[in-house]
């Protein structure tokens, strides 16, 4: 029975014993291992992503720079900036939030695992690298503040001096209408005078007549019909005018700028010749004709303006000779430049 025993205590086999032993501790080994994997490879991506909300921060602050350079240009301009610095100023201060937030988290988690804290000695320098970089940011965002003051300062100014030069125009503009208003009634009493010696030289005559502020001679006291060369007897006539011209002149400031006008008209009955293709061609060189000849009365060429209106401003819309008599006309009118 002795050597029964002895044979049943050789036989009990051991080994799985020691296999569950390595087992456990190569278990536990692995997730030693995994918790410090997982755990650096969240850190890597915080650290991963700080950085590059440090460089997109960094690129906005670059922009808002070159943003406040250009904006300088015009009131407007300044403005608009301002918004978008403002808007940055307050993204960047919540990115600023949001780092610090993700740094305190980071040392908190170091500090509650004392076993990856050390695995992780290496990224202490890091995180107090990307603390160095938030500190340079907040000085940024100071200097950017004091831009924002001085580029709000400099827009309350330029409101000013808008203001101000809107008063002065204003100022001027109505001085201005005094000035002009003083013109056009000196301008008015002479021209005045002009058509009151007009009608003491035409007195009671058809043909010659004043309608309104403006001369007017009928084309047959001037010209043959269908041409634009002044008739002999047309030049008693218009020496007469071109005297009350000079008179009047002599009493009227050189600062008045003034004009005679001479407008030629014409029917409506079409004119289609070498010459005068059309009736504006001959409107045009009758109104011309009659101003050389005033040039050569003395009446300086300055003084002179000639205008053409063909059939386009009939004084009688009739189809009789009467009508068409009363539009083929001269006009002279005293006015201003």
């Amino acid at each position: 029975m002795a050597s029964s025993r002895a044979r049943t205590h050789r036989s009990i086999n051991v080994w799985p014993g020691y296999v569950d032993a390595l087992a456990t501790l190569l278990l536990s080994v692995v997730f030693l291992l995994t918790i410090f994997v997982v755990g650096q490879f969240f850190l890597s991506q915080e650290l991963t992503g700080r950085d590059e909300v440090l460089n997109r921060l960094n690129r906005q602050i670059a922009d808002l720079t070159d943003l406040l350079a250009l904006e300088r240009s015009n009131r407007r301009s300044q403005e608009d900036s301002a918004a978008s610095l403002k808007s940055s100023l307050e993204r960047a201060e919540s990115d600023r939030d949001r780092l610090k937030a993700l740094a305190d988290a980071a040392q908190a988690e170091k500090g509650q695992s004392g076993e990856v804290d050390k695995q992780l000695e290496a990224e202490r320098a890091a995180t107090s690298r990307a603390q160095n970089q938030i500190d340079v940011l907040n000085e940024q965002i100071r200097a950017m503040r004091r831009q924002l003051a001085a580029l709000e300062d400099a827009l309350s100014a330029s409101e000013k001096r808008d203001k101000e030069s809107q008063a002065r125009i204003a100022d001027l503009g109505s001085r201005l209408n005094v000035a002009l208003a003083q013109r056009v009634q000196e301008l008015a009493r002479y021209r005045s005078d002009f058509f009151g010696r007009l009608r003491q030289i035409i007195g009671s005559r058809s043909d010659i007549r004043i309608v309104g502020d403006r001369f007017v001679l009928q084309s047959e006291v001037l010209f043959p019909a269908g041409s634009a060369s002044l008739k002999p007897e047309a030049g008693p006539e218009i020496d007469r005018i071109a005297s009350a011209i000079l008179d009047i002149s002599k009493e009227i400031p050189a600062d008045i700028p003034w004009v005679l006008r001479v407008d030629g008209h014409t029917d409506s009955r079409p004119i289609q010749s070498a010459q005068f293709p059309s009736n504006w061609s001959l409107s045009a060189a009758r109104a011309i004709a009659v101003v050389q000849y005033l040039r050569g009365k003395g009446i300086p060429p300055q003084r002179l303006l000639a205008g053409a209106f063909g059939e386009f401003q009939p004084l009688d819309t009739g189809s009789s000779e009467d009508a068409y008599a009363k539009n083929r006309r001269i006009e002279m009118k005293l006015t201003e430049r």
